[in-house]
Parts: structure tokens; sequence; C-alpha cells
């Protein structure tokens, strides 16, 4: 699933209280086979009528057989064995979501049939069947992952237990249906003005790839490989989705030839769905996506949006090899999901679009685990869970984003080739089956023949990330340096001296290749090329890395030997010696300034991002204008060099990088006629969209916005509602809402999220951007308290919530994390206890990095030129 709930421990349950972490599996002794499922929704009512028939296998004789079921009537019931049929008595624990069928005569072991006929609610959670809203007409969409197949049929739900499944539909004349299997036939009836759609037999899978999407959906076909694939959206955006049909039929061939599997489920449609709570979701054979993930303007879109689409469309089809081919045993592998695809994802965008940089993007990616991994309530990529609030909880950048940083780390170390060899036999070992972290890395070992077990069980099996430190006397003469490891701690604690990795650690010089060694214990002395060698060659290691203050000065004299992903990396290493005291936040900005004229816009992006932290969070207010001075003084010559607005023959990278100096000196460094710029270009582009080039539209709205009035606000609103069938314009103006510093309208957007005219999906989005703005985050939390009982009921446990509560970490004072404990203490929030202990630890944390920091930047602001 491509959701990344931002932030998603024992000590958070016991500090908040949570569910029952007793086991809620399902009893061995029984084992689907084959689901036979109709599915009859009524779009007019809201409702659903269902019929399942599983074919199960009884390892031992028993009364009972315990199924999971939510939120559904079950009617009839009967159990069919050694040629007798039984009424089964229904007992549901709404708890525990079950159902167990209870029958007179003892049925022996071997097989069964179990039958039943139930009704449900397409309801309003996007979860389970559901309904969604768009052009005036309701549409009935399966979300499954991780336990809501439960919600839309009676079944064993539980990534172990593979079946086959043959699905049909009843639906409304004038609609359509797409399903996990190819369209077999479509006849009349059962009932006037419906008609009943008959799909083909599945390959085995779990219960949460099932896939059933009914409306008046239209599609633009393609081929790859000899696979059809179809890009299928609501009549109105069908124009919209050429490019991610491009891209799907490059990934598709890229992925036969790199498996040496071809795509296991025979057809592949791919689809948009205009309420969805995830960002997309992989089931086999038919793919959902929320439309801004999907649907591109093919004239106006930005670089952003294209890559965006274009890696998560690659992410959720290598989950089709990874997680539906081969799926977890249980939940607490999923990584072995999640974190495959994301770091997949990525190489066929690079074949494809080698001018979109994608390991830039994978840098940065690794910047966004560790920063997780750097708090003491992180967890391991493998997490015990149990409960479906547990489980949900997996789905953070530890699963996604570090997963796929520790695969890059031991495909570098292993060999690109090797890796890809211990891939495909783990692949066709347990295809159309279930597999550990065990059965992954016990098979590349193998292949490899290096130690990937030992790298793993320390990268997987324990919490955090090592801090490779090089310190001792080194002389070019003989280039020794000392390597010591410890866990990184963002508090700037003590880390605990028990914790260790096996860590390929490469370094490298000037003009050099990387030199690697092997670091198991506590300290290790190695040779390298250079005393000032990089630490993190490629920054394909995930670790932090920390300079020597000698080695830092002598790579900030001249940064531009290192390869782009090594100054991202460096920028990164050098942010956390900051945050944690470390270094001086002075050296960190000298090396921000001696970057200045040479990075890209994604590099300018994130530096823009640390130096808006340090405005707002470090630097006295008195400093204030002197800190947005040096701003300007030290990036406005790129951007006056690359010019504003430039021109729409410009690439989508000049483009992309003018956006980020644009928002970097505009809106950080304040610089009035760069601000003065970008409100006369909203006002050209609200009259007439084409005469803004796409990178720039958002930077745009954003910096107008900065100074605002009640006119312009308005307009954005308007012009917002008038772009509904547009995702990324859409978007953008929905965005730019929260940059909005007027009181009245920040009062404005709170409402709106509550608003019946703003999707469900989008609502917890918008919060959590107020949340993050030094202007509204004051009357967002007072709202949202106010409002809690409400926006629980509306947002749901999967993303909402705990979107919101990751943008409670975006306080800075202890009083702030003691009122949000205390909050949660009263209002019990078990979806996100993990996210909770996670923001309490950033408040805490940014406290303490103020504290630590604001002299130390005032005496650097003072001696700034």
């Amino acid at each position: 699933m491509c959701v990344r709930v931002t932030t998603v421990c024992l000590t958070a349950a016991l500090l908040i209280g949570t569910t029952s972490a007793s086991a809620q599996r399902l009893p061995d002794s029984v084992r689907p086979e084959h689901y036979r499922l109709r599915l009859a929704p009524d779009l007019a009512t809201a409702t659903f009528r269902g019929h399942v028939t599983i074919d199960v296998t009884l390892r031992t004789a028993t009364s009972a057989i315990t199924v999971n079921a939510a939120e559904l009537q079950l009617a009839t019931v009967t159990i069919n064995a050694a040629g007798r049929s039984q009424t089964a008595r229904v007992t549901t624990d709404a708890r525990r979501e079950t159902a167990t069928l209870q029958v007179s005569d003892r049925l022996a072991p071997g097989p069964a049939v179990i039958d039943i006929e139930y009704t449900g609610t397409l309801n309003s959670a996007l979860r389970g069947f559901y309904l969604s809203k768009a052009n005036g007409r309701n549409y009935a969409v399966t979300q499954l992952e991780a336990t809501d197949a439960r919600r839309a049929f009676p079944s064993f739900d539980e990534p172990a237990y593979k079946a086959t499944f043959d699905i049909s539909a009843v639906v409304d004349r004038g609609d359509t249906a797409i399903s996990s299997g190819r369209l077999l036939s479509d006849v009349p009836g059962p009932e006037a003005g419906r008609h009943t759609l008959t799909f083909a037999t599945t390959a085995r899978i779990s219960t949460y790839l099932v896939a059933l999407i009914v409306g008046d959906f239209q599609c633009r076909s393609g081929a790859s490989d000899g696979t059809v694939i179809r890009v299928c959206s609501t009549p109105d955006k069908l124009a919209r989705t050429g490019f991610a049909l491009d891209a799907a039929k490059q990934q598709l061939a890229f992925y036969n030839k790199y498996f040496g599997i071809r795509y296991p489920f025979g057809k592949l449609d791919i689809i948009g769905i205009p309420d969805f709570s995830a960002g997309a979701m992989e089931n086999a054979g038919a793919i959902t996506f929320r439309e801004r993930l999907l649907l591109v303007d093919p004239a106006g879109s930005s670089l952003e949006a294209k890559k965006r689409v274009a890696n998560v469309v690659a992410h959720e089809i290598a989950h089709q090899w990874f997680g539906n081919l081969v799926t977890m045993q249980w939940w607490d592998d999923v990584w072995l999901n999640e974190g495959f695809a994301t770091w997949m994802a990525q190489k066929p965008l690079a074949s494809w679009r080698p001018d979109w940089h994608v390991e830039e993007d994978e840098a940065f990616a690794t910047q966004d685990a560790l920063e997780l991994d750097a708090l003491r309530s992180t967890r391991s990529i493998r997490t015990a869970a149990e409960t479906p609030d547990e489980i949900n909880q997996l789905f953070d950048a530890i699963a996604y984003d570090k997963t796929a940083a520790v695969l890059r780390m031991i495909e570098s170390y292993v060999g690109a080739e090797a890796f890809r060899a211990g891939v495909q036999a783990y692949l066709k070992k347990h295809a159309f089956a279930n597999a550990t972290g065990e059965d992954f890395w016990s098979e590349i070992t193998r292949v490899t023949g290096k130690p990937v077990d030992a790298i793993m069980r320390s990268f997987v099996d324990q919490p955090g990330a090592p801090v490779l430190s090089a310190s001792g006397a080194c002389r070019e003469s003989d280039r020794q340096l000392t390597l010591t490891q410890e866990r990184f701690r963002g508090s700037g604690d003590s880390p605990s001296s028990s914790e260790r990795w096996t860590l390929p650690a490469c370094t490298r010089a000037r003009g050099g290749q990387a030199r690697c060694e092997l670091v198991e214990q506590a300290t290790k002395l190695i040779t390298a090329d250079s005393c000032s060698a990089v630490l993190n060659a490629g920054e394909r290691g995930y670790y932090f890395s920390q300079y020597a203050p000698a080695t830092l000065r002598d790579l900030r004299r001249d940064l531009l030997w290192l390869r782009p992903v090594e100054r991202i990396g460096l920028l990164g290493d050098e942010w956390w010696m900051a945050r944690t005291g470390r270094h001086d936040v002075g050296e960190y900005l000298e090396l921000a300034g001696a970057l200045a004229a040479t990075e890209t816009g994604a590099v300018i992006t994130t530096l823009g991002d640390r130096l808006d932290t340090i405005a707002n969070e470090v630097a006295p207010a008195s400093d204030l204008p002197r800190f947005e001075a040096w701003i300007r003084s030290r990036f406005k010559a790129a951007l006056d060099k690359i010019g504003l607005p430039g021109k729409r023959t410009d690439s989508e990278t000049t483009q992309a990088d003018r956006a980020a100096l644009a928002a970097l000196v505009g809106g950080i460094g304040n610089d009035p006629q760069v601000q003065a710029r970008m409100r006369a270009l909203v006002d050209a582009y609200l009259a007439k969209p084409s005469t803004l080039t796409p990178s720039l539209v958002s930077p745009a709205l954003q910096i107008a916005a900065l100074h605002g009035d009640d006119a312009l606000y308005d307009r954005y609103r308007t012009h917002m509602q008038a772009l509904s069938g547009q995702p990324e314009e859409y978007y953008r103006m929905l965005a730019a809402l929260s940059w909005f510093r007027d009181p009245a309208l920040v009062a404005g957007t709170l409402d709106l999220s509550l608003s019946s005219s703003l999707r469900t999906q989008d609502a917890a989005g918008l919060l959590a951007a107020l949340l993050d703005r030094p202007w509204s985050r004051e009357p967002a939390w007072t709202f949202i308290r106010a409002h809690w009982s409400e926006l629980s009921e509306r947002l749901g446990t999967f993303a909402g919530m705990p979107t919101i509560v990751n943008g409670l970490g975006s306080f800075c004072s202890s009083a702030r994390a003691g009122e949000v404990r205390q909050f949660f203490a009263d209002h019990p929030t078990p979806a996100a206890n993990r996210t909770i202990e996670q923001a309490i630890e950033r408040i805490q944390s940014c406290a303490a990095f103020r504290e630590r920091q604001a002299p130390a930047f005032s005496r650097w602001l003072s001696g700034a030129s």
C-alpha cells in the first residue's frame, strides 16, 4: 500500500492506554482453499447483499468454525461436509471482529463447504466495502488492507490464509465493475435494471488483495509484454490517464525482466478513486489510487507531480511480486511488502527517465527514515502486532523508507547482480505462498555468499540507527581512521552501550572509488584513501556520519567533488549533529551557505525546511531580520540568475530549481520584491492559468497568501471549487489555504476541514498543514480539541487521526508536550499510540534544540557576513 502515515512501544501503550494486545488470530485448524463471492451493491441506499461460499479443509474434528466478520449481518449459514448439510448457529464477537459458526454434529477432518448469505452497509469510513461520491453520484469501492476484508465478506482474513477467488458482481444497468480477475461474462439480471458481471478465477492471494470497484468508470487501454493494461477513472478525468498508462507499460516490462518471472496476475487494471484513504492499494490485478496520485494533465502538470505519479505506480506494480506473489506470513513482516516495493520502485524510473535523478529522491527518503529512527520512541523494522490498531501503525517510514534504505545498502555491499539473483531465487522459492524475514535473508545469504543474514538481523530486529564517527590522529602518510559505532539519539541522550549493528561502512576520497569495511564491533581501525574521506560513499549506507571538525572544514572548503547524493547526506548528518548539540548550529549554516550556488531544487527545498525551522524555533525574534537578510544574500543571486518567472520552454529541471529558490527567498528569506512578483503572477494565473509554468504555481500561491487578504482568500476558495475535477490544480489551491496568516482566514480554513464540501481523505492533511504553520498552530490545536469527537468519527483510524497527531509534533515547548500528553491520557487513541509518543518526543526535542542552540545561533549571526 502506498500510504505512509508519516509517523505512526510499549512505552506509549503503557503511558496512554491501548486496546487488548492479546492474540486476535484465527485458530489454525481450518484452511480456506477457494471462495465463490457474489456482491450486489445498492448505490442508492448505500447497502449491499453478499453471498460467499468457502471451500475449506478441516485439520481436526470440530463442531465450530470461526471466521472474521465485522459490521455484517449474517443471515443463512450452512456447513456442508461428508455429504451432509447443517445449518449453523452464529455467535459474533464485535471486539475480536469474528463470527463463530456452530453446528450440532461434529465435523470430521477433511473438506467442507461454508455457505453464507449476508448483508452490509456501504460505509463512509473508506474501509471495507464503502461508498465514494463524485459527479453527483455514488460509487462502491473496496479497500481491504490491512484487516478490512471482514467488512466486505466473512472470511479467513489473515495474510497466511491464501486462496483462489471466483468473484461476481450484480450492478445497476449503465454501471460496470472491475475486479481482480479478467471479465468472463456480462449478462442481464437477476433483477430488472441490473446486470451480473463474472470474473475469472484469481491466482492464490490473501483476502486483503481482493478488489471490486463499481460505477461508471471508463478506461484507457494498452499492453506490455502481452499483458493488457488499463488505466481507469470517472468519465470526466479519462483524458488524464495517459501518463500513468505510459509509465505502467514501461514498468511492467522492466519488472518482467528484472525478476525473471512474468507478471503473475493475467491482466492489470489501475483505477483512480474519488474517495480513498490510502495513497494507493496493490490489489492483485486491480490497483486502486487516490486520483491525485494517478491522474496527470499532459500539458499542465509539474515535474513533481509526474515523478510522484510514476513512483506510486511503480511501487504498486512492484507489489504484484513483493506482497502479492510472495506475501508475508504475518503483519510483523509487512516490511517484506512495503520496503521492497519502495526500494524497487525507483529502478524502472531510473531506466525510463535518467534526467529525474531518482538517486537523489532515495537519499531524501533515507533522511526521512533516519529522522524517525533518531527518536527513542521509534520501532524496529519487525515489530510485534496483533490487534488491527497495532497492525495499522506498522505502515510508517520505518516499514517503507528504512527498509528500502537497508536494502540499498546490502545491494551495494554484495553487488547489484548478485543481489538480483538472490531476489529472483527468493521469489521463485516462495511464489504464491507466504514468507518471513528469515526466508528472505537466508536465500540472499545463500546466493551471494555474504553475511547478509547478520546485517539484516541487526537492522530488522533492533530499533534505531547507528552513528558512525571517525576519530584518531589521522595523517596523510598512513591515513588510519578509527570508526566508532553507537546508537544515535536525536534527543542528545547518552546511547546504550549494548546496541551494535553489522554495518557495511564505505568511505570515499576525492576522485576515488568506495572502500568498504564490515564494522561489527564498537570500534574498528580502517585505512582510508584520505583523512578527509566522506564516510558514506554514494549515500548507500543506513547510518548517521559524524565528522571531526577539521574534516568538516576540509569538506566545506570544496564541496563540488562530492556527488550530489553525498552532499544531501552531509547536510542531513550535520543537521542532526546540530540538533543534538554535537556541533554548533553555525557549522550547519556555514555548510548551507557554501551550497547556495551549486545545488538543485530538491536540495534547496530541504535546505529551506531546515532554515525555516531555525528561523521559527531557534532564532530570537530580534535576530530574525538579520537572518532573513543572510538568506537573501546567499540565495537570491541564484534565483536572479535562473530568472523569475522564466520561460515555459525551460527544462522541467530548471523550472523545479526556480520554484525551490523562489520559495526559499520569497518565503523564508521574506524578500519583498519576490513576494510582490509572486502576487502579480498569481493574479495573472487566477485569470488565465496558462500564464504560469506548472512547477511555479504552488510556491507562487503560497507566497502570495502570506500577506493575502479576504479578497485573495475568497478567490482561492472559488478557484479551488472550480478545479474539483482537476486533481493537481485542486490540491495546489487547497494546500495554499494554510499559508494565509490572518486569524479570521485561518478560522475559515479550520471550518473547511469539517465541511461536507471537503473530502474526508483531505481533512486530516489540511489540519496537519495548519499545525505546521507558526501563525495557525495555536488556533488549530484549540479547534482540534474542541472538535475531537467529531474528527475521530469522521476521519478514521488508519490515516486520518494519526496524521493529525503527527502534526502536533510541530510544537516546540516542554509545556506543550505535557499538554499533548494529558489530552491523550484523557482521550485514548489506540490507533495512534506510537504516533502520540513520537509527537511528544519531537516537541521535547525541539525545545531542547532551541535551548541548546539559540545562544550559538546569535553568536554565529553576529559574525556572519
